[in-house]
């Protein structure tokens, strides 16, 4: 049985469409570089989905080096203390789905099916699809709440709450 703290992640990530990709910058440096980036989820918080411009830097270090981390939030609203709204960083690695594999087709339609307007970028060949697997999971979910999870956890919590 999941956590109330893993099941309030769940619920987060699955929830929001709008994310902070961390990449490191290709061809030297190893500067990161945070750029905001849609997403869709896999099947039981599994993985995560972007579809990205390979005209985006974010594109380019992902291809170079795959290590990343991703924040979800809940949106600030504009009221209130901001650093009380729940938040969650995963860290994993980002690969891209080759076009040709036979797992593209499932994978885009479930993103497609998050972001209908998504479908014309398709025929766009600079596009690029990538599974986000994630390992480590930290959330703060407001004041003095924090935790750290495996995605084991977090994706138990996801199973249980049908997501």
């Amino acid at each position: 049985m999941s956590s109330e703290t893993e099941r309030e992640v769940a619920r987060l990530v699955a929830a929001q469409r709008w994310g902070a990709i961390a990449s490191l910058e290709a061809g030297g440096g190893g500067a990161p570089l945070a750029s905001m980036i849609a997403y869709a989820t896999g099947a039981g918080l599994s993985h995560l989905l972007f579809f990205v411009s390979g005209l985006a830097a974010h594109t380019g270090n992902l291809l170079a080096d795959p290590r990343a981390s991703f924040t979800v939030g809940e949106p600030d609203l504009g009221e209130g203390d901001p650093q009380l709204l729940p938040r969650v960083s995963l860290s994993g690695r980002a690969l891209p789905i080759d076009r040709e594999d036979p797992a593209f087709e499932a994978e885009w339609r479930r993103y497609v099916a998050r972001f209908p307007d998504a479908e014309p970028r398709l025929a766009l060949a600079d596009f690029v699809l990538f599974r986000f697997s994630y390992d480590d999971v930290r959330y703060v979910g407001g004041f003095a709440r924090a935790a750290r999870m495996g995605a084991e956890e977090l994706q138990g919590a996801a199973r249980e709450l049908g997501l």
